[in-house]
């Protein structure tokens, strides 16, 4: 069989580019088109891969300014000869849906979500202040709407990576599709989780850290994420909590606890590097709903309890009472409330149930379904 693998854009390491990463795995010799990468990116986690970008690669700090280039997309997704092929699947976050194949190519979606900022999450920072502007992006939403509808009916198959977006799938796209959850790729087992964690710049921990002490946060820093109710929690309960990640909002998260010592911000840290968070924390925090929600389920593979916002993909991946507890609510109240009922629950969760139910999500299981929809 001649397959192809598709993916967006490799520009930084997200959840998606783990499973394309994982994929890849799975499928060594076939091609990666993309519509551009960060070669940094490419050298770091795809070194032997055959990667394939579109016209878009030759445009000029298209990997630091691509939002920029977004109406050119569709076109570019669309230039792709891929007519060698069998099968071809594509990794979806938003335009690689969109290929144009022969009749007798397969194509499967592995779909991360219908696409968040032109459906569900349509009119979340649509307020820009500029008037113009806003026109101007309505337009382009609406545009890249109609092209985003019409390509989905250009999958043959589609595959969601929870029931949350299955039922996204159903509702915007009108197709049913199967669920294959993606996989953790962070193994406890080959990692060194005594080393000392590294953190950026010069953030420290203080006189207070200690193993199992802090509560961890492990995302992006966008405004969707709810790191800031998460922070404003903390600082009235006075307890300790390390958040790792990047983002827009990494500065105004860094003002916001300035003046908190038992708070601190580490900005990016490497994979290598991760394990001795997770080792050594108390418990995870997760304030925002995420389609599926991988960092949740890599602490629960070190065996640690989580609190996470009672929507998306938590909802399927968590046990109250045995693996986690839920708030209902993303506002620091609600969130230090779900902080108390986790320490009151604390003595009875066991590590090795955790666990147990982390390897339901296991990069074997993710393989052992990806080849078995192959081959049906």
């Amino acid at each position: 069989m001649r397959l192809a693998l598709v993916h967006d854009w490799l520009n930084t390491l997200g959840g998606a580019e783990r499973v394309l990463i994982e994929l890849h795995k799975i499928f060594p010799d076939a091609p990666i088109y993309t519509l551009f990468y960060n070669k940094k990116f490419r050298s770091q986690y795809l070194p032997n891969a055959d990667i394939r970008p579109s016209f878009l690669q030759k445009f000029p700090l298209i990997t630091r300014h691509h939002k920029l280039f977004a109406i050119l997309m569709p076109s570019a997704i669309e230039s792709f000869d891929l007519s060698d092929f069998d099968t071809v699947i594509s990794s979806s976050v938003f335009f690689s849906k969109g290929l144009v194949l022969r009749p007798k190519t397969r194509h499967i979606c592995y779909c991360y979500s219908p696409t968040r900022q032109l459906w569900d999450l349509n009119k979340l920072d649509t307020k820009i202040g500029n008037l113009n502007l806003e026109i101007g992006t309505s337009v382009a939403k609406h545009l890249l709407r109609l092209w985003d509808r019409q390509a989905a009916d250009r999958v043959d198959e589609f595959v969601a990576i929870s029931e949350i977006v299955r039922s996204r799938i159903q509702k915007y796209y009108k197709r049913d599709a199967k669920v294959i959850y993606p996989p953790i790729t962070l193994n406890p087992k080959l990692e060194t989780l005594n080393s000392k964690p590294q953190y950026q710049g010069k953030a420290r921990y203080g006189a207070r850290q200690t193993q199992n002490d802090y509560y961890l946060i492990v995302s992006r820093l966008y405004p969707h994420k709810n790191i800031d109710v998460a922070v404003e929690a903390f600082a009235k309960l006075n307890l300790p909590l390390i958040i790792i990640g990047d983002g827009p909002e990494y500065k105004n998260l860094k003002s916001q606890i300035s003046n908190l010592k038992s708070i601190i911000i580490t900005g990016f840290v490497p994979d290598e590097k991760l394990p001795f968070y997770y080792q050594n924390c108390r418990a995870f925090i997760m304030p925002q709903e995420e389609d599926f929600g991988l960092t949740p389920l890599e602490a629960m593979s070190f065996g640690k309890p989580i609190l996470a916002l009672r929507k998306g993909g938590a909802l399927e991946t968590i046990r109250e009472g045995v693996t986690g507890e839920f708030f209902d609510n993303p506002i620091p109240e609600a969130l230090a409330d779900g902080v108390r009922r986790l320490n009151e629950n604390y003595p009875n969760y066991r590590p090795e149930v955790i666990q147990s139910h982390a390897k339901q999500f296991s990069v074997e299981i993710f393989k052992k379904k990806i080849l078995e929809l192959i081959s049906a």
